[in-house]
């Protein structure tokens, strides 16, 4: 649709200052890709007063949502069709879009749009050593919300993600896309990862009638180990629970750490309670196993919770959310049992 004229406009003091203060945020996370953009896509969204907002990467003819935040936050992993979309022809071109009312726009994926409630837009090209890798995107659920001034502060945020990624991954692109999608602290799977692995793994087994399961895991007691033992400790207990994790998961499960002191495992081997309940059993086996840092025995566990697809529920969120309420569940119960012994 409507297209704004090469950015002229200067934004206000005010918005200056809040990019300002965000440059010094960002540039305390370091060279963790995946926190990286998952900052940049809350700060756009907060500085324009956007409804919700994404990073998204191109990948083999498809654009992958791999940060969201605010209305598009249910939308992680979402993959869309590079040649369909106003973020495909953004890529192509390499330069920024702009959508007024995305019902009357040829060059949008309109079912997307309608789904993720996006009436307009403004998309930004995030280039890399020559070649356009993604966008970074904004989105509203009004017509023509969007501003000159926005697009100038979006540029702004983008050339900060630029500069970010360029930082993050100087060799090649293949390695971006390993350091967007790996977990910096543990080397497993992040967020963006497991929720990208987990909609192809319910779209192919609901072509392919197969179960699965998925298991949401959560240390325990990682404040306490923080705030005794220090976070030295803290982060030696994180990559000691990643390790145990993974050496009882098989090669074809996708491991990931959800972030600070939570975990998922998408387990290819549960088609029924019987095999959810097997595997638990043996993670529990491993991650209660006693801890020793630099001489001193750590408070060291885990809880557990899993749900069954199709068995629990055909939808991911659904699996998501039950797997999760197992797994407070069991943090109660362990809780329980732990005070019943002292």
């Amino acid at each position: 649709m409507a297209e704004f004229p090469k950015c002229n406009a200067v934004p206000s003091s005010e918005r200056m200052l809040e990019i300002i203060k965000a440059q010094a945020e960002i540039s305390k996370i370091g060279p963790d890709l995946g926190n990286v953009i998952d900052a940049v896509c809350h700060l756009a969204q907060n500085i324009v007063k956007a409804d919700g907002a994404t990073v998204e990467f191109a990948e083999e003819g498809e654009m992958v949502y791999r940060a969201v935040s605010g209305s598009l936050t249910p939308y992680l992993g979402l993959r869309l069709r590079k040649e369909t979309s106003l973020s495909g022809n953004c890529v192509s071109t390499c330069e920024m879009m702009y959508c007024k009312d995305s019902a009357y726009d040829e060059r949008v994926d309109r079912d997307a749009c309608m789904k993720v409630g996006a009436v307009s837009m403004l998309v930004m090209p995030l280039p890399f050593n020559g070649v356009c890798i993604g966008v970074l995107k904004v989105v509203s659920g009004k017509v023509g919300y969007f501003t000159e001034d926005d697009m100038c502060v979006l540029s702004m945020i983008a050339d900060m993600l630029g500069a970010s990624i360029h930082h993050a991954s100087r060799n090649n692109t293949s390695e971006l896309f390993k350091k967007a999608t790996t977990d910096y602290m543990t080397g497993l799977a992040n967020r963006a990862s497991f929720y990208d692995e987990l909609r192809k793994k319910v779209t192919l087994s609901n072509r392919e009638q197969a179960n699965f399961g998925v298991l949401m895991l959560d240390m325990d007691g990682l404040k306490f180990i923080n705030d005794t033992f220090g976070h030295q400790a803290g982060d030696a207990s994180i990559n000691e629970f990643a390790l145990r994790i993974s050496s009882v998961s098989r090669q074809t499960d996708t491991v990931a750490r959800l972030g600070g002191d939570e975990f998922a495992i998408i387990a290819t081997g549960i088609k029924e309670k019987a095999d959810g309940d097997a595997i638990t059993q043996k993670l529990y086996l491993e991650i209660d196993r006693p801890f020793i840092f630099e001489g001193q025995l750590l408070p060291f566990g885990g809880s557990i919770g899993y749900a069954i697809f199709p068995e629990d529920s055909s939808d991911m969120q659904a699996l998501i959310d039950i797997a999760d309420k197992e797994m407070y569940k069991a943090k109660r119960e362990r809780k329980a049992t732990a005070s019943a012994v002292k």
